[in-house]
């Protein structure tokens, strides 16, 4: 991607990141996946298949991403909370550049009890490392790319 694209997108705050990878910080669930049988332990993180993302837009956050690690907190039976999938009304955009001129966005949720901090970082051409941290559960990273976010099509 043009860095001046790259740039744009960043500073509209209205762009979605798209994981390609997770990146769980807990080693018992690295070395769990890598003992399975039959498993291809480099890939068993890689997120094909699904539409892993956070689109931010000027007043709405909204985060669909897959989560391996440790939980402190978990409600028993209820699996819609094992991953991280919420909308964020209310929250704080906070940009700025490295000396290598890649983008730091973090992003803090005023309406999202479990989510401290969302970080995004930018490199020029669009690549992006993602890390979130909470008070229930481990941190983990993501990496993947930004695109522009795609109009809604309003239908009659």
């Amino acid at each position: 991607m043009d860095p001046q694209v790259v740039t744009a997108l960043v500073n509209s705050q209205d762009f979605s990141f798209h994981a390609q990878r997770a990146n769980p910080i807990n080693y018992d669930v690295i070395n769990i996946a890598t003992s399975l049988p039959n498993s291809p332990s480099t890939r068993i993180f890689d997120l094909t298949g699904g539409n892993y993302t956070i689109d931010l837009k000027p007043d709405n956050l909204e985060v669909v991403l897959p989560y391996f690690g440790r939980v402190f907190n978990p409600s028993y039976g209820n699996t819609t909370q094992s991953s991280y999938r919420f909308t964020s009304k209310d929250f704080i955009v906070n940009k700025s550049q490295s000396k290598k001129g890649n983008w730091i966005i973090k992003i803090k949720t005023n309406d999202v009890r479990t989510v401290n901090e969302i970080i995004i970082e930018v490199s020029k051409s669009g690549r992006a490392l993602t890390s979130i941290s909470s008070n229930d559960r481990q941190p983990i990273s993501y990496d993947g790319y930004i695109t522009k976010n795609e109009e809604q099509k309003v239908q009659p």
